[in-house]
């Protein structure tokens, strides 16, 4: 049963009132001490380079393309199917997320993807609800969106309050298998640097609020500059500085849960991954799978120069950060900061040269076929074509998946 978790009368504008969902999952259940020791065993005992990929898609009211209250009718709806066990929940009950699964390879993981989106389309069909997958939806009121009724987005609500009512927001997150637990916090530290380059190929949510906003990624300026332990992390030594770090958050109660670490990369404690959560969502499958392919790709060859001894960039966070800005305000349309040559270069040209330099090893994990840099990326197209419409809502209704007709009726 749902319930107002406030019961003023007062307009949403004054006051956010949720309404929570049905109940759909849990939270931590180890102690501290038990997660900590139990992710450093994993990551010690775990398997090299595979990958799993997460995408996460907006439910949408076939008619009015307005965010709608869908996900757990659509989650019951799946249950004894296979997409069941790969499809959760995201915090709002107008969100849905599907997972791969782990994969071995990336030729493996592409076609998971497809097949997932596929899944999905027809079970939304079912259900008459249209899908998006831009970073944010164009106008749709966070005021009017309920979080799902879990323990763990549950204690979020009581612990951020309005942070986390106000995020609105989709991605594609892509997990990393790294044997050993010291190897792991290095590949974090070396994705660091190229946080900006992901975000400026990603960008896909130039609209918010019923505003073309001039950014290429609404939701990166909102997600990671309202939550706390967000963006770009520090760099740490080892995994016992990592440790301590994390040990020190229990033990303050800055967090209860392993998970309220959100930084834009993380060692995942649950699994051995690294994991990678930068990028706005992607409206095109191809352009999802060739993203996720470069994440992919550098992530393997960032432990393969760790285990060669090769010298990786350790760029202090005001640096990254100054590229994450124009990733953030201009996509793939203008230039990011080359530090070791201290100029601006193209952001085509930095991604270009990041596909480079890892596609020996693409080729070996099977990413190499999917790795492109699109003409325009998904906010550039969306800004081309609010020019040519002169409305973003008409230029959002052309990215939406609109329920198809099924026979018979």
């Amino acid at each position: 049963m749902s319930r107002h978790a406030c019961s003023s009368p007062l307009p949403a504008v004054s006051l956010h009132c949720f309404i929570y969902a049905s109940y759909v999952g849990d939270q931590q259940r180890r102690t501290p001490d038990e997660q900590i020791r139990s992710a450093r065993e994993a990551f010690e005992d775990g398997h090299d380079f595979t990958i799993a990929v997460e995408e996460e898609f907006a439910l949408l009211d076939s008619d009015t393309l307005e965010l709608t209250n869908r996900f757990e009718e659509l989650k019951a709806g799946a249950a004894g199917t296979s997409l069941d066990e790969h499809l959760v929940g995201e915090l709002i009950a107008s969100e849905i997320e599907v997972k791969t699964g782990r994969c071995e390879n990336f030729g493996e993981a592409a076609e998971r993807m497809a097949e997932r989106r596929a899944q999905l389309g027809e079970l939304a069909d079912r259900f008459g609800v249209g899908l998006a997958s831009t970073g944010t939806h164009p106008w749709s009121r966070w005021q009017d969106q309920r979080i799902i009724d879990t323990p763990h987005y549950r204690r979020n609500n009581e612990i951020l309050q309005y942070v986390v009512w106000r995020n609105n927001s989709f991605g594609i997150h892509a997990h990393i298998g790294i044997r050993g637990a010291d190897r792991a916090v290095a590949v974090c530290n070396a994705f660091r640097n190229v946080l900006p380059e992901l975000l400026a190929l990603s960008a896909s949510s130039p609209f918010v609020e019923d505003c073309v906003t001039g950014l290429h990624s609404a939701r990166t300026e909102i997600f990671t500059k309202l939550f706390p332990r967000c963006g770009v992390p520090d760099a740490y030594d080892d995994w016992a500085a990592y440790e301590d770090y994390v040990r020190f958050l229990y033990t303050t109660g800055s967090i209860d849960e392993h998970t309220q670490i959100w930084w834009s990369v993380r060692p995942h404690l649950a699994f051995p991954t690294v994991e990678i959560r930068i990028c706005d969502a992607q409206p095109d499958l191809g352009e999802a799978q060739s993203l996720a392919a470069l994440i992919y790709a550098l992530g393997t060859r960032f432990a393969r120069a760790i285990d060669e001894g090769e010298t990786l960039p350790n760029l202090p966070a005001r640096l990254i950060e100054e590229n994450m800005w124009r990733a953030i305000r201009y996509g793939l349309t203008d230039g990011l900061i080359d530090f070791e040559r201290g100029e601006v270069v193209p952001a085509r040209a930095r991604i270009e040269a990041l596909i480079e330099w890892a596609l020996p090893v693409a080729e070996e994990i099977g990413a190499a076929p999917y790795l492109a840099v699109p003409e325009a990326n998904a906010a550039e197209r969306q800004y081309e074509r609010v020019a040519e419409l002169g409305s973003h809502r008409d230029v959002f209704a052309e990215l939406v998946r609109k329920p198809r007709e099924r026979v018979g009726g």
